[in-house]
């Protein structure tokens, strides 16, 4: 991978608050695993019921989360999409569809874990901001 894209994608992926409590030595090393995608608009990224094989983190445009026809969620630079399934195999439970042209990272599962499996710590920062994530949409009661 080119130094210049390396960059880029260090910087999306800092910028993601999934993974902006890493160090950039972390960020460097995920961004050598991930691969960078160019999406044109009106693009489905990810489709719900589907089988998710990895994440996504947003470098540059736009994309909406749909349930059926309803937009439940609007996505730009530095959000991330499909991490659930880095710890699982259930479907997808929305699409991902692209409103302009986008730029995103993808890293699989595999690249993930083997990634985490030399840094544990990453499972705190990320297990906490899906916590977060999920106490904010009401799907976890508050304490």
């Amino acid at each position: 991978m080119a130094g210049d894209e390396t960059k880029a994608i260090v910087a999306g992926l800092r910028r993601s608050a999934l993974l902006s409590g890493l160090k950039d030595r972390e960020l460097k090393r995920l961004a050598q695993l991930a691969k960078l995608r160019t999406i044109g608009k009106d693009s489905v990224v990810v489709k719900r019921g589907e089988k998710g094989i990895g994440f996504y983190v947003i470098l540059s445009g736009a994309a909406h989360v749909r349930k059926g026809s309803t937009t439940v969620a609007r996505l730009g630079p530095g959000d991330f999409f499909g991490e659930l399934a880095l710890f699982d195999d259930r479907p997808r439970s929305a699409d991902v569809v692209t409103a302009e042209p986008t730029t995103v990272v993808v890293l699989s599962r595999w690249e993930f874990w083997g990634f985490a499996s030399e840094r544990p710590e990453i499972l705190r920062t990320i297990l906490a901001e899906m916590a977060r994530r999920l106490a904010q949409t009401g799907q976890v009661p508050e304490h």
